[in-house]
């Protein structure tokens, strides 16, 4: 062997030692042991101050329900979200979804009629409820509902508004279930065949996806899924609960280290990691959730945690794709409320996830007024669900998962 050769052979061997019995890099992964929360004083200094949560009244409730009530039958500007086969299809929106025709799109004006059924419900007496009620009325109808049936039913539109539109549809049809409104019987029974269609569709989906989708807006898989569970629990649809809890285990119970140092990109509405935690809660009970949210999170003292603990700050709330981050700050709060009730009693995360949230919420809210129209069609239901801490107790059914 030459000098050259073997004097390159020594070296190769030397580097190959170096890295072999280098230590590992360390990272900012979850560590069991340091999941406590950091004091009050803690969250002062990081910027965290505790402030005060603006109740639910009849006043706000009045300023949300006013922005539904006033896209629910504004159809243009108007971004459709369908396969165009020919001229024929190129229809206004009132005849293809005439239900569902206004807001902008068609998922907004369908979480836009959620909100006003729940927010109906909750004061009955407001000033707009007469506006609501003949509004609701007028596209709850079994014609009306039939042609949303139809635009479903047409081969290429099946994976149309899947599955963020699909999640909302299923929360109306749960939240008209549940409703003590004198009307809300026929109003069910309108949307009931949409909502079957919906779920049937959704568990076939959910049967051929290998992996989640794990983006902060309309396609990540498991904020959409929160939607549904609820639904299918609330009406007792056992084929779309067991199709989701088994999909819910198979896509994240082995989950770790959730990136939150990346959180958000640009135009989230929705914290990947939060949704994904919010969606785990109803399938593990307490003590298994709070075991795997250990390994999934990590310490809310911690670097990688840090970019949670604010809103993200908002340049131009009018651009109506930078303001989802608006909504980011509401699905945010409703996620950590959420996450704190589901959590064993005394679980130290709980007053720093509490104390998040209020800050998301208080800056959203006095955001959302602000957004023009590109904000104000749809952040109304966001607020209205967190305000009305919709899906907060939602807890796992008898037989859920107790060991991650």
């Amino acid at each position: 062997m030459s000098p050259r050769v073997l004097a390159g052979l020594i070296a190769w061997l030397a580097c190959s030692c170096a890295r072999s019995t280098a230590p590992a890099p360390t990272t900012d992964a979850p560590d069991p042991s340091t999941s406590a929360s950091v004091t009050p004083a803690e969250l002062e200094r990081l910027g965290i101050p505790e402030v005060a949560v603006q109740p639910f009244d009849r006043a706000i409730a009045s300023r949300f329900a006013a922005l539904s009530i006033a896209c629910a039958d504004k159809e243009y500007p108007n971004k459709p979200d369908r396969i165009l086969a020919s001229d024929a299809d190129l229809r206004p929106p009132r005849e293809v979804t005439p239900a569902f025709s206004g807001c902008f799109d068609w998922h907004s004006a369908v979480h836009g009629h959620w909100a006003l059924v729940r927010v109906l419900g909750a004061f009955p007496d407001l000033p707009e409820a007469a506006s609501i009620r003949a509004l609701l009325g007028r596209h709850f109808t079994p014609d009306r509902m039939a042609k949303e049936v139809s635009f479903f039913s047409i081969e290429a539109n099946k994976t149309v508004e899947r599955p963020y539109g699909w999640g909302w549809l299923l929360r109306l049809a749960a939240e008209l279930h549940e409703s003590r409104i004198p009307e809300a019987r026929l109003w069910e029974e309108a949307v009931r065949p949409l909502a079957a269609l919906l779920s049937s569709r959704l568990t076939d989906y959910l049967a051929r996806l290998t992996v989640p989708v794990r983006a902060g807006t309309h396609a990540n898989t498991a904020f959409s899924l929160v939607h549904a569970l609820d639904y299918a629990r609330s009406v007792n649809d056992t084929s779309l609960n067991e199709a989701i809890e088994e999909a819910a285990k198979r896509f994240y119970l082995s989950d770790t280290g959730c990136p939150t140092g990346y959180e958000p990109s640009g135009e989230d509405f929705i914290s990947p990691c939060l949704a994904e935690a919010d969606l785990m809660r109803r399938v593990l009970e307490p003590v298994a959730f709070a075991k795997w949210l250990d390994r999934f999170l990590p310490p809310v003292s911690s670097g990688a945690f840090r970019p949670m603990l604010r809103p993200i700050e908002i340049k131009d709330r009018h651009d109506p794709r930078i303001g989802h981050l608006i909504g980011l700050s509401l699905q945010r709060a409703w996620a950590l409320e959420g996450i704190t009730v589901s959590l064993p009693a005394q679980d130290p995360r709980a007053g720093a996830f509490t104390r998040i949230a209020a800050l998301h919420r208080r800056e959203a809210f006095e955001q959302m007024f602000d957004s023009g129209y590109g904000g104000s069609h749809w952040l109304a239901s966001f607020a209205v669900y967190l305000a009305t801490g919709c899906g907060k107790t939602a807890s796992p059914p008898r037989g859920s998962v107790t060991e991650p």
